[in-house]
């Protein structure tokens, strides 16, 4: 058997497969599927300072080879989580990492700073792709200087493995990562889903409640595959990939386009089982492969 752990700046994997936010819920509710212990790690849906309620329905749409989501970060807010969830959750034996998300720096920080209080939270996951309400809606996630300045804030009341996912809704994604690289981050994680938008032509309108939506599944495989090589080649911090991946296949070409983890979204809602057969797939394709460890088919593609 080959060696599968993976190191993220100082977040040891058990093996380089993760869950993506939103996609898994808090792992509790996949526990009669998956040993969630044989997982490298759980990044749980996203978590905000205050409650949200998210967008009105419809806000899933399926499309071909994917689908669309509008849920808009529907969650109870830190202080819940804190209380009545990381409870149920710290004593289970892999990487539990939280997706944060808010609306200003400031407010972004004041989240982390309440999850950097939890013992057996490793890390967190920063979701720079949400609206700057102070800025009139736009993502911080799209320009190096709101990135920066969500990281910047971050960074200084956050202390362990800070984790940036990056939207691919930029013109060059490689000089986001730089920026959020020179503010203290620790990996980046990409991509994030794609804006897409469905039609009801019967009705005449869109299919989404708030018209457009984040496109994810094997459709957009091609694009992450290529942010992934061409932000693995701009950044020397580690990076995680994810969109698309349907089989251990996929996490392998991720691998070798430079990702050093990897996090299944979409794939969950088909088989619930899927990450541990993408591990599991990995693992054998080592082994056929005559490789003994991991890491030495991450960045293969020169």
């Amino acid at each position: 058997m080959a060696i599968l752990n993976v190191n993220i700046k100082g977040l040891r994997l058990k093996n380089p497969v993760m869950t993506a936010s939103g996609t898994f819920g808090y792992g509790l509710e996949y526990s009669d599927f998956v040993n969630l212990e044989d997982l490298g790690g759980i990044i749980v849906k996203g978590t905000t300072l205050e409650p949200r309620q998210g967008n009105d329905y419809p806000r899933m749409a399926e499309t071909a080879q994917g689908m669309l989501n509008c849920v808009g970060l529907q969650n109870k807010g830190a202080e819940y989580f804190c209380s009545n969830i990381y409870p149920r959750i710290k004593d289970i034996d892999t990487n539990f990492i939280v997706n944060v998300s808010g609306n200003s720096p400031d407010n972004y920080a004041r989240c982390a700073e309440i999850i950097g209080t939890l013992d057996h939270i490793p890390a967190i996951e920063l979701n720079i792709s949400c609206p700057n309400v102070k800025d009139g809606g736009m993502a911080f996630g799209v320009t190096c200087e709101g990135a920066a300045s969500v990281v910047r804030a971050v960074r200084k009341v956050y202390k362990k493995t800070l984790i940036v996912k990056l939207s691919p809704n930029v013109t060059n994604i490689a000089d986001i990562a730089r920026a959020v690289e020179a503010e203290g981050a620790d990996s980046v994680s990409l991509i994030n889903t794609l804006m897409g938008m469905a039609v009801d032509i019967e009705h005449r309108r869109p299919l989404l409640s708030i018209r457009t939506g984040g496109l994810s599944g094997p459709a957009v495989k091609p694009v992450a595959l290529r942010m992934v090589y061409d932000v693995a080649h701009a950044v020397s911090i580690p990076v995680i990939g994810l969109g698309g991946i349907s089989g251990a296949e996929d996490a392998i070409a991720f691998m070798m386009c430079g990702a050093r983890a990897v996090e299944i979204g979409t794939a969950n809602f088909i088989d619930p089982q899927i990450t541990i057969k993408v591990r599991d797939g990995i693992n054998s394709w080592l082994d056929s492969h005559n490789v003994k460890d991991v890491n030495d088919i991450v960045g293969a593609i020169k």
